[in-house]
C-alpha cells in the first residue's frame, strides 16, 4: 500500500466520504421494490449526513459546537445502520452479502464517533 492509500484509510473525512459513495453504489444494485426505494432514499440521506456533519465538526467555532456535530455524526451512522439492517433482512443473499459489509462499516463509524465524544468530555 502506498503512503497516499495508507493515509486515506486513517483520514476520517475520506472514510466517511467513501462510506457515502459506497452506499450510493450499493443502492443501485437493490431490486426496485417499494420498500427498497424508501429504505434506499433514507439510507442515502443518513449516510451522506455522516460525512457532511464531520466536516462541519472540523470547522466548528467552539467545543460545544464540535461535540454537537459529532453527536449528529454518531446519530446518522446509527440511522444508516438501521436502514442497512432493514435492507439486509428483507432481500436475497446477493444484496445481503454486500449490505453486511456496509452495515459493519456503519457500526464501526458509530463506535469511532462515540470514542471521539468520550475523549471530548
Amino acid at each position: 500500500m502506498t503512503n497516499i492509500q495508507t493515509s486515506k484509510i486513517y483520514d476520517l473525512e475520506e472514510r466517511t466520504l467513501q462510506f457515502s459513495k459506497n452506499i450510493a453504489l450499493y443502492i443501485k444494485i437493490l431490486p426496485r421494490t417499494i420498500s427498497n426505494i424508501e429504505y434506499g432514499r433514507q439510507l442515502i440521506r443518513a449516510s451522506g449526513s455522516v460525512g457532511a456533519n464531520y466536516i462541519e465538526a472540523n470547522e466548528s467555532l467552539s467545543k460545544k459546537d464540535f461535540v454537537m456535530r459529532i453527536k449528529i455524526c454518531r446519530k446518522e451512522a446509527k440511522e444508516s445502520a438501521y436502514w442497512l439492517r432493514l435492507i439486509v433482512e428483507t432481500n436475497d443473499d446477493k444484496v445481503t452479502e454486500a449490505g453486511m459489509k456496509y452495515l459493519k462499516e456503519a457500526i464501526e463509524l458509530k463506535k469511532i464517533f462515540s470514542a471521539i465524544l468520550q475523549k471530548s468530555k
